[in-house]
């Protein structure tokens, strides 16, 4: 079970909104670089970063926050969402370093990008699905659809995806516990590798996952736990090295 520390940037800062909401957003740190360390220190083996401003303006918009993280930690492996809409910003991202470049928008709207790039790009696509009351939102969490997670998984189970990102709006930045019956669910259900996202709060909530995981679920991002001290990220870690 992988606990991945998350870095949202938003005009180049760290931050973390409640809910996807760009107008609540809690800033913690104007040094993307050095928080990335500060994570690495603890014992991250991976990283979650995101895109904010990309998701909403549907194209790069922190590269160089991101080309600094890498610059300083070339060997750590790195996913990152927010922004991603053609081959060529897949292409560039993977140049630059990362290891997977996470597609949420662009799947629910045009599936078909998702199964081109990873024929093109062989595991390092992952696809982000972010969801309320169980229905995908879009651009940035801004645009409900009304295709279910499930569906939308389903859709990408044979073309080469690494793993499914599956973040839960309505608990996201809230530390309100995640999801776990959902979470599993469409793990089981799709038979796709999935990461848990939004609302981890605690060591129990680290626990419920690690009891899941035979389901499929592999790990879990925490933003606002770790930032805001609910949540120890080297103690997390130990005790999911610890089974």
């Amino acid at each position: 079970m992988l606990i991945i520390p998350a870095i949202d940037l938003k005009n180049g800062t760290c931050v973390r909104l409640r809910q996807g909401r760009m107008d609540d957003a809690t800033v913690y740190s104007d040094d993307p670089v050095a928080t990335a360390s500060r994570w690495v220190d603890a014992g991250a083996e991976r990283l979650h970063v995101v895109d904010l401003d990309g998701a909403f303006a549907g194209k790069p918009e922190n590269k160089e926050a991101v080309a600094g993280i890498l610059a300083k930690h070339p060997d750590l492996p790195v996913q990152l969402g927010g922004g991603v809409r053609d081959l060529a910003t897949v292409e560039a991202y993977l140049e630059l370093g990362l290891s997977w470049v996470i597609i949420g928008t662009q799947a629910v709207k045009e599936p078909e990008f998702v199964a081109e790039a990873c024929k093109q790009f062989p595991g390092h696509i992952i696809v982000g699905v972010d969801a309320k009351d169980g229905w995908v939102a879009t651009e940035g969490w801004a645009e409900a659809s009304t295709v279910s997670a499930v569906d939308v998984v389903k859709r990408f189970a044979d073309v080469g995806v690494s793993s499914v990102v599956y973040t839960d709006i309505g608990r996201d930045g809230m530390l309100s516990g995640v999801n776990i019956e959902a979470t599993a669910s469409l793990a089981r259900e799709t038979g796709c590798p999935v990461i848990a996202s939004g609302g981890l709060k605690g060591l129990s909530d680290v626990t419920q996952l690690m009891e899941v995981e035979s389901d499929g679920v592999i790990g879990a991002i925490t933003g606002r736990a770790i930032y805001e001290g609910t949540l120890d990220l080297a103690e997390a870690i130990a005790l999911t090295e610890s089974n």
